[in-house]
């Protein structure tokens, strides 16, 4: 089976959110140990809104991401943590490709419900960095054998 989710996934969920709440926190509290907050009590507002800021992003555009995505020819098998489901190519309703943001995100609407939700997001590898509009070759090629699957489906 190939894996057509990116090989950076866990760096992307796991590691750099640590090392950026890490980061901020350490800032905070060699503040506090310097005694900076005692002669500018407002100190700690930029570094508690970055905390939120960052914790609002990381979980609408990472933490939601499914771990490892390995295509099976008419199925793909999805893993998230522990959680691993077995997805046939006729059970998706829609592949949507939001290529702009980082990590690039496909999701497959399904049209009942998995253990993950009626939707599953992962990080497709990066394709050509020299065309920022060149379509991903994964996401036209699950569109293409989606839509396959389906008309094969509403034969039988």
């Amino acid at each position: 089976m190939k894996t057509i989710s990116s090989k950076q996934t866990f760096f992307i969920k796991k590691v750099f959110p640590a090392i950026w709440m890490g980061v901020i926190v350490f800032v905070v509290v060699t503040a506090i140990a310097a005694g900076a907050l005692s002669k500018t009590p407002f100190i700690l507002v930029g570094p508690v809104f970055m905390l939120a800021i960052g914790f609002i992003v990381f979980k609408k555009f990472l933490w939601d991401l499914a771990d490892e995505v390995r295509d099976g020819g008419d199925f793909l098998i999805v893993r998230r943590g522990s959680v691993e489901e077995r997805v046939q190519l006729s059970d998706i309703m829609n592949v949507g490709m939001s290529q702009f943001t980082n990590p690039p995100r496909l999701s497959l609407r399904l049209r009942k419900p998995s253990k993950f939700g009626d939707e599953i997001v992962f990080s497709p590898p990066r394709t050509s960095a020299f065309n920022p509009f060149a379509r991903n070759a994964i996401a036209e090629d699950l569109i293409q054998r989606v839509d396959r699957a389906r008309r094969e489906d509403a034969r039988r």
